[in-house]
């Protein structure tokens, strides 16, 4: 098989897979016929469909720049996302962004969260579906309800000004998330995005949200139930109770 090899990129888009087999080659793919260089780490929960056996098969044709991080069990978003930063850390990367398989973010807006940034100085930058009105497209209006309706509960409880607290489609810094203890994020669902935002926030770094255009994913499963709402919801509440300084790296 022909090689095709990249210079070693300062940014990482980390993308957690679980039963991912009909949309991890297609997005992969996607990131790497960009303008803008990036690499690829896949954190698989050892899907039982073989995705990690397509991400394998991928690296002998971009061994510089995909990469697979294989995991035991399924434990959670958070969980996935956790092991991609101290693997991305360890690796030296200056920007890591984190985006879901199945092309409910597009990925021509990596280039953008990657600029803001790099170029603009933010320490986080955040797709973001409620910044320029509801952009969500093909999803039934209760979802659409219940995900801006809890960013507001967010916003009302935490004080936080960001408008989409629960996005998954995000740009960090290194040095943001080398400045706190990453084994101390408490939450694994999408409390987990919420948890890292209001750390961000209320530590003082530099945060920015820019538009982007959410679509439901056409080709898989959803990850989302009831237990991640719930998580989510409650979450919050504990939020008020920490103390940001308490996950500081000493």
């Amino acid at each position: 098989m022909h090689k095709i090899s990249f210079v070693h990129s300062q940014a990482l888009v980390i993308i957690p897979t679980y039963n991912e087999k009909e949309n991890i080659e297609l997005i992969i793919e996607a990131v790497f016929a960009l303008p803008e260089a990036f690499d690829v780490l896949v954190v698989d929960d050892n899907s039982p469909d073989g995705t990690g056996d397509i991400v394998r098969n991928l690296i002998s044709k971009y061994p510089d720049s995909l990469h697979l991080l294989m995991r035991e069990k399924k434990e959670g978003l958070g969980r996935a996302y956790i092991a991609g930063f101290k693997w991305a850390l360890s690796k030296g990367y200056e920007y890591i962004l984190e985006m879901d398989a199945d092309f409910s973010h597009n990925p021509n807006d990596l280039v953008r969260l990657l600029a803001t940034c790099r170029d603009e100085g933010y320490d986080l930058s955040i797709g973001s579906r409620y910044i320029s009105g509801i952009t969500v497209m093909n999803w039934p209006l209760s979802r659409v309800l219940l995900s801006y309706f809890a960013s507001k509960y967010v916003n009302l409880i935490t004080g936080m000004p960001i408008k989409d607290s629960t996005a998954g489609f995000v740009c960090y810094r290194a040095k943001f998330l080398s400045y706190i203890n990453l084994d101390k994020i408490s939450f694994v669902g999408y409390a987990f995005q919420i948890e890292m935002k209001y750390y961000a926030y209320k530590l003082g770094f530099k945060i920015k949200e820019i538009p982007i255009v959410f679509l439901e994913r056409q080709r898989g499963q959803s990850k989302m139930n009831k237990k991640i709402v719930f998580e989510a919801m409650w979450g919050v509440l504990q939020l008020r109770f920490h103390n940001p300084k308490k996950i500081i790296t000493k």
